[in-house]
């Protein structure tokens, strides 16, 4: 059920408070502004189903490899946003989304395009990689489920799943200090994956990794929030590349001024160099755990 501000106003009357003041407090705070009110609602509701098309954008690469180029890596980020603000007054009304997923739709672009320069220039990877923006993620991570539900290329020989979902500014946890990354499920079904993962950091980049939100009781879930995690449900192992949620999250601010470029290049050469050791090693990550993280039987 989805409730309108006026209706929304009128119900948080009774607490003395408005929506505009409780957006502002759970963006001041981020945490949740829970409120308790005793008042008799009524209400009538029906369904009306619409058809909306909306498309995923997937750029294919094939790998050079005889027999590995049937094995799949793929690379995600939504392109997706939250469009315009409910608020009647407010003075901005577009929530611009630069970090949330410009900074990760852009980062997809730069790992398409430098792989494409290296096959041009007979360098290319041995396995393929799918590039694909996808759309829906804020409505529930709708492209992704659709892709996974109905997989251009089959899941089984899908290696991984490299989500970029935020990687343009910092965290407020973190201020002043943006050389870090967050990741995510790098060790959830892969030990592989997440040497292979680290070690690409290490070699290449050396960026601080912030497992601070990598496990399933994470209060945030996410885990659970982004489109890798339409990829980790099938068993397909997964990286989400996130840099924290910041005060313009989901809001106006969230404008291209504020994108850290220096730091959202240097992630998406760490997304580059672990997908060129995933997309050129000699095996696939092996997944030797199940989804709820226990070991699994060999």
């Amino acid at each position: 059920m989805v409730v309108g501000t006026a209706v929304a106003n009128q119900i948080l009357a009774e607490a003395n408070t408005n929506l505009v003041d409780v957006k502002k407090k759970i963006t001041e705070t981020l945490k949740p502004a829970t409120v308790t009110i005793k008042t008799p609602v009524a209400f009538a509701a029906k369904l009306v189903e619409e058809d909306i098309k909306a498309d995923n954008v997937l750029g294919f690469l094939e790998g050079a490899d005889p027999k590995l180029k049937n094995e799949v890596l793929v690379v995600t980020g939504h392109y997706d946003h939250i469009g315009l603000v409910q608020d009647p007054n407010a003075t901005d009304k577009v929530n611009n989304g630069a970090d949330d997923d410009g900074s990760g739709t852009t980062g997809v672009l730069m790992l398409a395009e430098a792989f494409a320069k290296a096959k041009k220039a007979g360098k290319g990877p041995k396995r393929s990689i799918l590039f694909m923006t996808v759309v829906g993620e804020e409505k529930g991570l709708w492209g992704s489920e659709w892709y996974s539900d109905h997989p251009v290329f089959p899941l089984a020989n899908t290696i991984t799943n490299l989500n970029i979902d935020m990687i343009g500014r910092g965290d407020d946890d973190r201020p002043g200090d943006n050389n870090f990354v967050y990741i995510i499920g790098s060790n959830m079904l892969s030990d592989d994956l997440d040497r292979i993962g680290k070690k690409a950091n290490t070699d290449y980049v050396n960026i601080v990794l912030d497992e601070k939100y990598n496990n399933r009781t994470d209060p945030n879930r996410f885990y659970y929030r982004s489109d890798h995690y339409n990829f980790a449900k099938h068993g397909i192992p997964v990286i989400f590349y996130f840099n924290g949620v910041h005060k313009d999250y989901h809001q106006p601010g969230d404008e291209v001024s504020k994108i850290d470029f220096p730091m959202l290049a240097k992630r998406a050469q760490l997304v580059y160099y672990t997908a060129w050791e995933l997309a050129n090693g000699e095996k696939r990550p092996v997944v030797n755990k199940n989804d709820d993280g226990t070991p699994k039987a060999n």
